[in-house]
């Protein structure tokens, strides 16, 4: 598959960008090939802010007319712009900033994203669950699992307090290590196995507990065949991996951006360039 061929730049191309500690090229290849594909006059670029404050105070100045947030700054963010949309507030974490002439409005992605693919996947709703990680992606995960009616879930962090916060907001439970315990499920919520990471090569759990798990859900999406991801197709499990997340939320990000719904074709399209 090859871009659509790509338009020339002007004074009135619209700019979108990326921010996060590591950008990958990911969002920039989604959003600039659907940009093309569509005939939009659009622009697309990913950044790794020095300043995030300064940041997200230049996409007023500018204007830049959206950004994507992703780690470490998702919860960062919220006392930096105007508006926090319902899908950020609910779990006070920012993966989406849209400036409205100048207001700047917050919304999570990545919340529906996640709740669209575990409503369509045939996981066990009455299995035991285990979420690790406590930041801003646990938090869409473990409210996506809730409104996809799980009920049996465990908050996996060493962080005590953030993730007996975030177990507690949902009526779940939170423990700093699995001991004994083997969920049938099991969601990677932590950076473990990114590509270029310190932890590239690592599982986020046990490999006895991983041996012992049906099923997996695994938010990065750099590479998109994590280790975990690895280990549970080996055997045949059911597993949702990262691209399909990273497609789903950049998907709904790029309708924020610019009021226009691509197609299903199109975003599978745009998520298979994307990666390559």
């Amino acid at each position: 598959m090859t871009a659509p061929h790509a338009r020339t730049l002007d004074r009135d191309t619209v700019l979108c960008i990326s921010l996060a500690a590591r950008p990958s090229n990911i969002g920039t290849r989604f959003h600039n090939y659907l940009y093309n594909l569509l005939g939009l006059n659009y622009v697309y670029k990913a950044f790794a802010p020095a300043d995030i404050a300064a940041a997200v105070q230049g996409l007023r100045g500018l204007p830049i007319r959206g950004a994507a947030v992703s780690m470490p700054y998702k919860e960062t963010v919220i006392d930096l712009v105007d508006v926090m949309e319902q899908s950020a507030a609910a779990i006070e974490s920012v993966n989406t900033i849209v400036n409205d002439d100048g207001v700047l409005r917050a919304y999570n992605t990545d919340y529906q994203a996640v709740a669209d693919l575990l409503a369509a996947s045939s996981f066990d709703r009455d299995a035991a669950v285990a979420v690790a990680g406590s930041g801003g992606m646990a938090k869409a995960v473990v409210a996506a699992l809730r409104d996809t009616a799980f009920t049996d879930v465990t908050v996996v962090a060493r962080n005590a307090e953030t993730g007996r916060a975030l177990a507690d907001k949902y009526g779940f439970a939170h423990v700093a290590e699995l001991g004994g315990v083997r969920p049938a499920i099991l969601v990677n919520a932590t950076p473990i196995g990114m590509a270029v990471g310190a932890a590239e090569s690592e599982l986020p759990f046990a490999r006895e507990v991983v041996d012992a798990a049906v099923g997996a859900l695994d938010v990065v999406a750099m590479p998109p065949t994590t280790p975990l991801v690895q280990a549970m197709r080996a055997r045949g499990a059911e597993v949702i991996s990262g691209d399909a997340v990273i497609a789903g939320q950049a998907a709904a990000q790029f309708e924020l951006y610019t009021g226009v719904t691509p197609t299903a074709e199109q975003i599978r399209e745009a998520s298979e360039y994307s990666r390559k």
